[in-house]
């Protein structure tokens, strides 16, 4: 995506889908602020383990 000028045509910014979404998106752009940080690779495992055995239990209608 490009952002020109109105008055001269020029492109004054440039983005990807990705830059819109996370413009756009408050809670998401801070979601991926803390799992991007150095030291939040264990907090990331943990989460999106338990997410992952969450979404898999859903599933399972024998362990209700």
């Amino acid at each position: 995506y490009e952002g020109r000028d109105r008055k001269t045509g020029e492109i004054k910014w440039t983005g990807t889908r990705v830059d819109l979404l996370f413009g756009s998106n408050s809670q998401l752009r801070a979601l991926a602020e803390v799992y991007a940080c150095n030291d939040s690779k264990e907090t990331f495992v943990k989460d999106f383990a338990a997410a992952w055995t969450k979404v898999m239990n859903l599933d399972r209608y024998d362990l209700a």
